[in-house]
């Protein structure tokens, strides 16, 4: 028995065209008619997922060939898209943009082959008449199997530019279904690591509002639905490798707390799914509004976000940065990404150059810069034990931050990760069960870190 899967891959020509909102948008309207939609992103972000999260009500998840691999990947897609009615998967950067310049790799030309999803593509057409008909037939020509099925001119500037540009484009029969009048989408807010996360209020209910009812005048949803249906038929049976029956309940019985609130929001939903497959209880807990930690806990996750952005209000909690800086002298596992490994640190310096007191289990603070300090992803291993695995343990995982670690005391770097063409650096902080490193790993895609670090958990109990 073979059953189809609609899914459509909202594309851009590059970064910051308008395919975020508009993809939020898309999966609104469709929501707001009835329709169960499932949201995906390609890449490794965590800010987009968390709007199609809220318009959809269902969690979105990263489609990352980079880190879940190509089988990773469809498994995660077929395990959410075949409950929803459609599936809308938001693009990376530009349709053909990846990990380097050559493989494709971990773009969403890449993402679109593997689920033989159709494309349309988001072009931003302010400054450009005739021209956007060299844009399209570029991307249409530069890779054959990518199936380009619609376009969307966003930014455009008048009625008449609106026929230019749709004269231009009337022989390359490539279907234009919408063209969205300059400024008349709301904006999201923004910072310095891009849109502001959804669980930080980053648009109110009017943002919403004013999109479910402005994009429907500009854009042919049912040509839209049309798309989305003209997908190859699955097969019903499919051999599932991350949420598999030999691994469902391994390491049962374990209790971790993650940190989670307007400061640390940096997870992917599928490797939390992932160690509730593999039998933890998962118990979630603030750093900026609790006091204490949750009861009876084998082990902490602190994911990434913003703890420069509350860097005052962390340091305010005492009593919580007493108690976690008490399970981690207690020898309990600390895993920590990111901001959470900021949050470890002695003292975090914000942009402005206040200094305030963090956790203090790492001899280091950790200061903002002007700059961006790392974007990208990277390859390594471990140069100690660690509750990941024995010295020498891989890891791959993506980089993305402002900050850098500045020593205070004896501290050594203890992981090594390679970026490719001998781009090499040495960072993160191992001591007892502490693992902490600047690198977003995807545990769904590193099963064996998953398992022994709640393994780890069990053994120092």
């Amino acid at each position: 028995m073979k059953k189809k899967f609609p899914r459509v891959v909202i594309a851009g020509t590059h970064s910051g065209v308008g395919k975020s909102i508009i993809s939020v948008g898309i999966m609104q309207v469709l929501t707001e008619r009835g329709l169960t939609v499932q949201g995906f992103k390609v890449g490794p972000d965590y800010i987009d997922p968390s709007y199609h999260t809220y318009v959809t009500g269902r969690f979105s998840r990263n489609l990352d060939t980079f880190l879940l691999g190509e089988k990773g990947i469809k498994e995660i897609y077929r395990r959410q898209g075949k409950t929803a009615d459609i599936s809308v998967i938001e693009g990376v950067m530009g349709l053909f943009d990846g990990k380097d310049g050559k493989s494709g790799v971990g773009s969403t030309a890449e993402a679109a082959k593997i689920l033989k999803a159709p494309v349309i593509l988001v072009v931003d057409c302010s400054s450009q008449g005739r021209s956007v008909a060299a844009v399209v037939q570029g991307f249409a020509q530069f890779d054959p199997h990518v199936k380009l099925k619609g376009v969307i001119l966003n930014r455009v500037g008048s009625i008449n530019h609106e026929q230019i540009l749709r004269d231009a484009l009337s022989d390359l029969k490539i279907p234009v279904l919408g063209a969205i009048p300059r400024e008349a989408l709301p904006q999201l807010s923004s910072r310095h690591l891009g849109l502001v996360p959804m669980n930080e209020k980053g648009a109110n209910q009017e943002v919403f509002t004013r999109l479910g009812k402005v994009l429907p005048k500009y854009l042919d949803f049912e040509a839209l639905l049309e798309v989305a249906q003209d997908v190859e038929e699955e097969e019903k049976d499919f051999a599932p490798q991350i949420f598999s029956r030999e691994t469902e309940n391994l390491v049962a019985n374990v209790k971790v707390g993650y940190a989670w609130d307007e400061a640390f929001s940096f997870y992917y939903q599928d490797a939390l799914d992932y160690l509730k497959h593999l039998g933890a209880t998962l118990v979630p807990f603030s750093p900026l509004h609790d006091c204490r930690l949750p009861e009876g806990l084998d082990g902490l996750i602190l994911g990434g976000g913003f703890p420069e952005i509350y860097a005052q209000e962390l340091s305010a909690n005492i009593g919580l940065l007493q108690e976690i800086r008490q399970f981690g002298l207690a020898g309990k596992p600390i895993y920590a990404e990111c901001g959470g490994l900021m949050y470890l640190t002695q003292e975090i310096i914000d942009f402005q150059g206040n200094s305030y007191p963090q956790v203090g289990l790492i001899p280091a603070r950790a200061v903002m810069q002007k700059k961006l300090q790392a974007l990208g992803y990277y390859q390594g291993e471990t140069l100690e034990r660690s509750i990941l695995g024995p010295k020498g343990t891989k890891v791959k995982g993506h980089e993305f931050h402002y900050s850098v670690l500045e020593p205070l005391g004896n501290f050594s770097p203890i992981v090594t990760l390679h970026k490719g063409k001998g781009r090499e650096k040495t960072e993160g902080f191992i001591k007892g069960n502490i693992y902490a490193s600047y690198l977003h790993q995807h545990w769904a895609g590193e099963r064996h870190l998953a398992q022994v670090f709640l393994r780890s958990c069990l053994e120092n109990r």
